[in-house]
């Protein structure tokens, strides 16, 4: 007989969140208005991480939007330049060890 695959209940791929330091403050630290540039967008992007460095999840977060491919906002102190940068090194990890 084979062994039954336990799928995880969605609750918990988002439980961290109820112990994230952002629960509750206004998403307006964290993502980008329309238009948002230069020092206006990094003077933001440094409230956000300044809540994210005292955070307990940290590392969760960041890890939970680098899956998910989350294109927007500040997760887990990392910028949507951030994660596209650590995207496009994995991918050419994976590229690089396929052409062997």
């Amino acid at each position: 007989m084979r062994a039954k695959k336990r799928i995880r209940p969605l609750a918990d791929l988002w439980e961290w969140q109820t112990e994230a330091a952002c629960r509750g403050l206004d998403g307006a630290v964290f993502y980008s208005p329309a238009g948002e540039r230069g020092s206006e967008r990094i003077r933001r992007e440094d409230r956000a991480r300044s809540v994210c460095q005292a955070c307990t999840v940290r590392e969760k977060c960041a890890l939970f939007a680098l899956a998910l491919g989350e294109p927007y906002g500040v997760w887990g102190g990392l910028t949507e330049a951030e994660r596209r940068h650590i995207a496009r090194q994995a991918q050419a990890g994976q590229t690089a060890g396929r052409g062997r």
